[in-house]
């Protein structure tokens, strides 16, 4: 993980956001074994039993209150989590199952987190007062053997997930951060509760391998659901690609956020510029290598826009141009995250 931006100006909105927010993925679950993470301002540990069943819990032994993480000497122990302090382990369902003397603590429950899994990407709800999930993340397209594994990167930051998202809608940033030309709006921006839609499209010019440089002419659909979830489609039309991009903001102690771009690209079978789609290469080789080529591409334009993000100030009244699109459109839609504490602002 990269190296945390210096803190950024404290923001007047509040630190955590309603919604589900990425914790981890099942790849590095079933890697690890046991995961601990600071999110949402919790200490919070993630791990699989040998079904599959996934379980997200704050790290907390109810019994007398051990840290249930890797580090204080916990483990998971044919699919239970044990407890490092006195030995209780727990299921995948919260439950204590069995102790030392052999009879489960009944009334000794993990302090369980909802868990929504995408594509192999494992969220958590946050509820304002522990209140449970409000609504779900929507499924993505049917995924075929045409398309790529995710690629992931990450980068950690002084942010807050609102002000990141607020991209999907700025899209006169696009020329001035990230160098894009052409750009424009393909349609205003829909809201249905608590989903967003962005349409857009750009040029931009970028060298391939240090021996081609390839002007890309690109659409895209974003769709936002809640502050943590953006998915977006790409059409590459130059080339033919087809590829799909989650920008994942989840923050960690109300201060820093933890930002993953995961990517997927669909198989080049007859890209339509041979050299920059790599058509000298076997049609399996061809989208896996463009994708981490998109997968660092992508983390790199985000290092871009931490400079900003990181140094920023949140203005509640800006003085928009008409240029600046939609974003007061946007700043009402995210009322909706903070139940009770902020009023949607006037459009």
């Amino acid at each position: 993980m990269a190296r945390p931006q210096q803190a950024a100006n404290v923001s007047s909105l509040p630190p955590f956001p309603e919604g589900w927010f990425f914790i981890a993925t099942r790849d590095a679950v079933q890697k690890a074994g046991l995961i601990q993470r600071t999110w949402m301002g919790e200490e919070i540990v993630i791990w699989s039993d040998p079904a599959g069943q996934i379980c997200i819990a704050k790290s907390v032994c109810p019994h007398l209150g051990s840290d249930l993480g890797p580090e204080a000497g916990a483990r998971v122990v044919g699919g239970r989590l044990v407890c490092p302090f006195h030995g209780f382990e727990f299921e995948t369902s919260g439950e204590c199952v069995a102790t030392p003397s052999g009879a489960p603590a009944r009334s000794a429950k993990l302090d369980l987190i909802e868990v929504r899994e995408i594509e192999g990407l494992i969220f958590g709800w946050w509820g304002l007062g522990g209140r449970p999930s409000q609504w779900q993340l929507p499924d993505v397209p049917q995924t075929d053997d045409d398309w790529t594994d995710l690629q992931i990167r990450t980068i950690r930051f002084a942010g807050h997930p609102q002000e990141t998202s607020e991209n999907s809608v700025d899209i006169a940033h696009l020329s001035c951060i990230h160098g894009y030309h052409n750009v424009s709006n393909d349609a205003p921006v829909s809201i249905d509760g608590p989903r967003l839609e962005s349409r857009f499209s750009f040029s931009t010019t970028r060298r391939i391998a240090k021996f081609a440089k390839l002007t890309m002419h690109v659409s895209a659909i974003a769709h936002v659901v809640g502050l943590g979830y953006s998915f977006v489609e790409f059409r590459e039309h130059s080339i033919g690609l087809d590829a799909r991009l989650w920008v994942l903001a989840a923050p960690v102690d109300g201060t820093l956020i933890d930002m993953s771009i995961v990517s997927r690209m669909r198989t080049l079978h007859k890209p339509k510029r041979p050299i920059v789609g790599f058509s000298f290469l076997p049609t399996r080789m061809r989208a896996p290598i463009v994708n981490k080529f998109i997968a660092d591409l992508q983390i790199g334009e985000v290092k871009q826009d931490v400079v900003i993000w990181s140094r920023k100030h949140y203005v509640p009244r800006p003085r928009l141009v008409s240029t600046d699109g939609e974003i007061m459109k946007y700043r009402a839609y995210c009322a909706q995250f903070y139940p009770g504490e902020c009023e949607p602002p006037r459009l």
